[in-house]
């Protein structure tokens, strides 16, 4: 396989005079580090060191279970700042990450280890639209600001597929994946990714696209955090639709019986599943916790449509719902309906953090969730969770389906190849916001775990898999690779990570070569 990248800078080190401890390895370390420190301060680099005022803050993750110190936190202006950043860890013998948003579930935007570069993209904050509709959007951006963004420069009302949090960052969410209400519709966020922007291990930056670098192009779009730092990102956008419909149904007493509850997800799946009723324009998933059960989502069409033709089918035999919302709203409402907050988003000073544990669940629609499975599920809801002493939930939406827009692209055009998903869970833990103050790591790791081994248990013969989105700690490298990625993927990946990046100076606990 020829990249036609640079050939990797020469390394180069300096002999300094710094104070030694009686310990070797701290000796290293510090020695690796002032050299580090040293090597971005004769390029100018802007960084906060732990001596920093401010760096206790930005150092803090979202995932406050998780909490990791870097080394170093780049805070770059320029891709210059990066490309010097990354040579001068890698001659420091020290691994980076890149820091968009820092929602990663798992803190890998910290490094995912002590002592680990974090490039933190904050500053790249640039959204603009071509006479074509692509957006050239920073990687600093968070996904509220994008939106807004996109929908009023110069009035243009362009949308893109994409989650409903809106202080995610761009760069992990569309990297990875990317699923929102109207993924069904228009695919992915990483479907629309026509560019990118990548400094890589040797320093270089380059843009990359389906025939420039096209391995590289390849890799980033589903596993970038070990191939690059992604400082630009080009989205094909979409015409926003004038009106869309937003719904949410809530299902009451839905642990009462669990014969009731399966019965239920089983009319929804058979609903999810049915040609003469769904197509693209529907995308919806469950939200479900201690009390609630709410089916919510988003139709691309008209309210007098879904009111005779999308609604009674929903909603055939289930019981009288608690709750409905149905509203024919413009683009923007209804991202701010899905999101529950305002759209708008601090550009410095972020500090939303929560403390969890999330498993994820991909099921292939060549294995719809059988009645075994689903009761086995809704069991180990009604045992363990209704009165749990934490705050817990698990949503689960639908990717496949009928005409479904993720599904319909080929799985060999980019590293996130699993397109044949009918469902996909994220089953998520808090230790924070229950009945009980002293809720342990190990008691929502084995409640989120247990959630999910009630479902594969019950359907052995089914290749589950899992979404890189919702990354978990927990499982190992390999565990890992398997679950996100099939073997093809994988092979082709890892050659590639050998070619661009031999020294693994892009590295997490679960990236790409490990």
């Amino acid at each position: 396989m020829h990249l036609s990248i640079l050939p990797l800078l020469a390394l180069a080190s300096t002999a300094l005079s710094i104070p030694v401890t009686e310990n070797p390895a701290a000796n290293f370390l510090l020695k690796r580090n002032v050299s580090l420190a040293d090597c971005l301060n004769s390029k100018s680099v802007p960084i906060r060191l732990i001596s920093s005022p401010d760096f206790p803050g930005l150092a803090e993750p979202f995932n406050l279970r998780l909490p990791y110190t870097p080394a170093v936190i780049v805070l770059p202006t320029t891709t210059t700042h990066i490309s010097d950043a990354v040579v001068c860890a890698s001659q420091s013998g020290i691994k980076v990450q890149a820091k968009s948003g820092g929602h990663s579930y798992a803190s890998y935007s910290s490094g995912g280890q002590n002592g680990s570069m974090v490039i933190d993209l904050e500053t790249f904050q640039e959204i603009s639209l071509d006479a074509n509709g692509i957006a050239k959007v920073g990687a600093g951006v968070r996904l509220g600001n994008l939106a807004l963004g996109i929908y009023n420069n110069n009035n243009a009302k362009r949308a893109l597929p994409h989650g409903t949090c809106p202080g995610v960052g761009l760069g992990g969410h569309a990297t990875h994946g990317g699923f929102g209400y109207s993924s069904r519709h228009w695919g992915l966020t990483l479907d629309t990714i026509t560019a990118l922007d990548v400094t890589l291990a040797n320093g270089s930056t380059v843009h990359t696209t389906s025939s420039q670098y096209p391995d590289i192009y390849y890799a980033l779009r589903g596993a970038a955090d070990s191939f690059g730092i992604v400082s630009t990102f080009y989205l094909a956008t979409k015409p926003a639709p004038a009106s869309v419909v937003q719904f949410s149904f809530g299902i009451p007493n839905i642990y009462s019986s669990v014969p009731t509850a399966t019965n239920i997800f089983l009319h929804i799946q058979d609903f999810a599943r049915n040609a003469t009723i769904v197509d693209r324009n529907i995308g919806f998933g469950i939200y479900l916790d201690a009390q609630q059960f709410v089916i919510q989502g988003t139709y691309f069409g008209s309210l007098e449509d879904f009111n005779t033709k999308i609604r009674p089918e929903l909603l055939r035999g289930l019981p009288t719902p608690s709750t409905t919302n149905v509203q024919s709203v413009d683009w923007i409402t209804s991202l701010t309906i899905l999101a529950g907050a305002q759209l708008a988003q601090p550009l410095t000073g972020y500090n939303l953090h929560d403390d969890f544990y999330a498993k994820s669940l991909k099921d292939p629609e060549s294995a719809p969730l059988t009645p075994a499975t689903l009761t086995s599920y809704f069991n180990y809801i009604v045992q363990n969770g209704v009165n749990a002493p934490f705050s817990w939930f698990s949503i689960i939406n639908l990717y496949g389906g009928p005409d479904s827009q993720i599904n319909a692209v080929p799985s060999t055009s980019s590293a996130y190849s699993d397109r044949s998903n009918l469902w996909v869970f994220q089953n998520y833990a808090r230790r924070i916001g229950g009945t009980s103050p002293n809720i342990t790591s190990s008691a929502i790791i084995a409640f989120a775990a247990g959630l999910n081994n009630a479902i594969t248990s019950a359907q052995p013969q089914t290749a589950f898999g899992a979404y890189a989105n919702y990354v978990d700690p927990e499982l190992t490298a390999a565990q890992a690779h398997s679950l996100y990625y099939d073997a093809p993927t994988y092979a082709k990946l890892d050659a590639i990570k050998n070619e661009v990046d031999p020294g693994k100076v892009f590295w997490n606990p679960q990236a790409v070569g490990n």
